[in-house]
């Protein structure tokens, strides 16, 4: 089942999404609006260490207000590919670049309102590099065992949902 766009007006633009109001008719005939956040495509990597690890980055998140343990994640840049951006984002965020990258598939971030679509990826045979990024001096990375990681998610130490869904798609495919 689909909804017949019947107008779609742009209301914001920013430099990371932009907003938009569409005006669709429902299969009852009747009309709403959806308001849609219109964002980029972005990658989420759960990176493996040699030590059996899962590589986290704990950064201050000021729509949370608090600080967060999160997979390392970022958006694919026009003209970029997700793999080249997997790449990017460990050597910005983690100050590794992988060997090793297989992809796990994907989801919507929030499909109710939102297009941003994360493609999952692990990686593995990380070797260090030059952390490559203006902002990661806010950065700490935190190595947490396999062992523990659904004890971090149960108690809410871990607690976005991109990084709770990697982790948990990587524990059932592993």
């Amino acid at each position: 089942m689909s909804e017949e766009t019947l107008s779609s007006k742009a209301v914001f633009k920013g430099d990371l999404f932009s907003v938009r109001i569409d005006e669709i008719r429902l299969s009852d005939g009747s009309t709403s609006t959806r308001e849609i956040v219109e964002h980029s495509d972005a990658v989420v990597v759960v990176p493996i260490d040699r030590s059996g690890n899962i590589l986290l980055v704990k950064q201050y998140r000021r729509a949370a207000g608090k600080d967060l343990l999160e997979l390392p994640a970022g958006g694919v840049e026009p003209g970029e590919n997700p793999l080249e951006t997997v790449r990017r984002e460990l050597q910005e965020e983690i100050g590794y670049l992988p060997n090793k990258i297989i992809s796990m598939g994907g989801f919507y971030a929030s499909p109710g309102y939102n297009t941003e679509y994360l493609h999952l990826y692990l990686a593995s045979d990380l070797a260090p590099a030059k952390l490559h990024a203006e902002d990661t001096d806010s950065i700490e990375v935190v190595p947490v065992p396999i062992k523990s990681i659904t004890d971090y998610i149960k108690s809410g130490k871990i607690c976005d949902a991109k990084s709770v869904a990697g982790i948990l798609y990587y524990m059932f495919l592993k």
